[in-house]
């Protein structure tokens, strides 16, 4: 199927991430996991590893041959941010490449999709809807976050959204060639 680029950045719910790459791997995707140093906080590297069956892309500065993520852009098909933080989703709409992941974002030339998660006060602030809105209008594909409890102990906006949910979005926004 489709080569897809995973980025998981630093919350609570990038355990979820963990059944999103056995599921995309279920459907025959291939998935390179690419890790923020915060998403390490919460699950270990070595756990996506195993799920994925390629090692975790994590450090901008690792030596090896080439430019690494500008090569991981180029082989993905697709780009899903899931979980996306308030931070990364603010350093995509404007740009900013200070990680193994946000330089691969914006070397990244095809269909992204952002999955965010946060607390519910940071997902209705100003800020983080105009970024949202920013990558919207630029064709990234945004799966609206869930209601429910969250991590901070409030109950609102900003779950992660279900897995079924973010596979659907994938699915709608694959390359059309691969969807036949």
């Amino acid at each position: 199927m489709a080569r897809i680029l995973l980025g998981v950045t630093g919350s609570i719910a990038a355990y979820k991430a963990c059944e999103l790459v056995r599921r995309l791997r279920e459907q025959g995707h291939e998935v390179q996991v690419v890790m923020t140093r915060a998403a390490c906080e919460f699950v270990s590297p070595l756990t996506f590893a195993s799920l994925s069956g390629k090692p975790v892309l994590r450090d901008l500065w690792d030596p090896v041959e080439g430019v690494r993520h500008v090569a991981a852009a180029d082989e993905a098909e697709l780009l899903l941010v899931a979980p996306a933080t308030a931070d990364v989703i603010g350093k995509m709409a404007l740009g900013l490449a200070d990680d193994f992941l946000t330089t691969a974002a914006l070397a990244f030339a095809g269909p992204i999709v952002v999955a965010p998660a946060m607390d519910d006060n940071m997902w209705k602030h100003p800020a983080v809807a105009a970024n949202v809105h920013t990558l919207e209008k630029r064709g990234v594909t945004v799966v609206p976050p869930a209601k429910g409890p969250l991590a901070s102990g409030h109950v609102g906006e900003g779950r992660l959204a279900e897995v079924p949910d973010v596979l659907a979005a994938v699915a709608r926004a694959l390359p059309q060639q691969r969807k036949k």
